[in-house]
């Protein structure tokens, strides 16, 4: 299962794309508020509601967790503990922690990208403490995986599904959405 966390304030096209892109290619996936609330509130004042709560899953039976950008929606994805303490634990664990836009740099602030390649939404970047910066749309080293903002939301999305899938699935997505 793949958790997608949704704070408010998140770039609503990172977000939900991902969901989207995920559950068209198979991949049981989940729209994660970070608060009890379900209803998120995105960035350009798109209201839409999640799945559940971040108190109401077994992050044991999670494979990956996606961080969303929008600068209030990082803001708030940084503030929770509970979303500080799944990030950390799952590098530990070596599942997938991955990030767009703004939010590569949650991972940057709490040591999770030290060593690694990664890119984000311009500005970003020295926060994305210990990090060897790409400008690439997408950057895959081992566990971690980032992106750079809302243009690059499709292209990161089937990256997620290349990791989960394979690559078979991950083209015979892209195909579906004619993105290649």
């Amino acid at each position: 299962m793949v958790v997608v966390f949704m704070a408010n304030g998140c770039e609503e096209v990172e977000a939900l794309t991902q969901v989207d892109v995920l559950r068209r290619a198979g991949i049981e996936t989940k729209a994660v508020s970070i608060t009890t609330n379900k209803v998120i509130k995105g960035a350009h004042g798109i209201d839409f509601i999640s799945d559940s709560t971040i108190y109401d899953i077994d992050f044991d039976k999670v494979e990956m967790i996606v961080l969303p950008g929008g600068l209030e929606g990082r803001n708030n994805l940084m503030n929770s503990k509970e979303v500080v303490t799944v990030c950390k634990k799952f590098n530990e664990l070596g599942k997938f922690v991955t990030a767009i836009c703004a939010s590569p740099s949650i991972l940057g602030e709490n040591n999770i990208l030290q060593g690694k390649k990664a890119t984000c939404y311009p500005g970003f970047e020295q926060q994305c403490h210990g990090a060897e910066i790409s400008n690439a749309v997408v950057v895959k080293d081992g566990n971690i995986i980032t992106s750079r903002g809302p243009a690059t939301a499709m292209d990161f999305a089937i990256e997620l599904v290349r990791a989960i899938a394979g690559d078979n699935i991950a083209e015979k997505t892209a195909n579906g959405l004619l993105l290649k």
